[in-house]
């Protein structure tokens, strides 16, 4: 299935699509067209399921590190657990609301490709940590409507990724965690929207709705967690493939 063009009319974007469109698909990837999204394996908390990401061909893999979250990881730990990524995929420290220490601490001991800001950081504080420690950044945006799709274009020029992902309800009695809620939201609020920024889409993806996922937001990237375990912070080998080998069926065509 090959994700339809933003420029589709509405009832075009949910159709399913037909032998006409699959040609088109093919024709485009001999051009060196369409490429399938990427993939991000988060909440890792063990070797082994980090190894299995990165065989199954995840893209970026993502280590909680001294945050509030059923898969928290000190910075040691998460430094010793990702190493079999290193040069395989892009490491992504996934942090809340860290100060100056905890963030150096992290490129000194964890070197990561990416830091991962999740809490309530504005577009200063993004632009500093960028700047301040020469570190690509992603910054993660709690949404559940149109607006706080609109508000995250504040981040456009000061990070390199932006993360959609789902807003908890309030109040959520039982945790403080940012995410890995397995909380999805309104993909609609998303479909189509003009951010100059790569994008990704987490909150709630499975290996059961991520071809739907892609088919109707045609998010670049997929950001998953809690959605390939079997207990928070365990994730399961056989997911993981299916949640990669799905997503990686997919084509993200513009000219469809």
């Amino acid at each position: 299935m090959t994700a339809v063009s933003c420029n589709a009319p509405p009832s075009a974007r949910h159709r399913t699509l037909l032998p006409d469109d699959v040609a088109r698909a093919t024709r485009f990837v001999g051009r060196g067209g369409p490429a399938p999204p990427k993939v991000k394996i988060c909440g890792l908390t063990r070797t082994g399921d980090v190894e299995v990401a990165v065989h199954f061909g995840a893209d970026y893999v993502g280590f909680v590190v001294e945050a509030e979250s059923q898969r928290r990881l000190g910075v040691d730990e998460a430094a010793r657990i990702s190493r079999p990524a290193r040069g395989m995929a892009s490491i992504v420290a996934v942090t809340v609301n860290a100060g100056d220490a905890l963030i150096s601490s992290i490129f000194d001991r964890i070197q990561p490709d990416y830091i991962q800001l999740h809490g309530d950081e504005s577009p200063d504080r993004v632009r500093f940590v960028s700047r301040n420690f020469g570190a690509k950044t992603i910054k993660a945006i709690a949404v559940n409507t149109r607006a706080h799709v609109e508000a995250a274009r504040a981040f456009e020029d000061v990070t390199d990724i932006i993360v959609f992902d789902a807003r908890p309800p309030k109040p959520d009695r039982n945790t403080d965690a940012k995410g890995g809620h397995g909380l999805s939201f309104d993909w609609d609020i998303v479909e189509c929207n003009e951010m100059r920024q790569t994008w990704a889409l987490a909150g709630g993806l499975t290996p059961e709705n991520v071809t739907e996922a892609v088919h109707r937001t045609s998010a670049p990237i997929l950001d998953v967690s809690s959605g390939v375990e079997y207990e928070p912070g365990k994730k399961d080998p056989a997911k993981i493939r299916r949640f990669i080998t799905q997503a990686k069926q997919q084509k993200l065509d513009p000219a469809i």
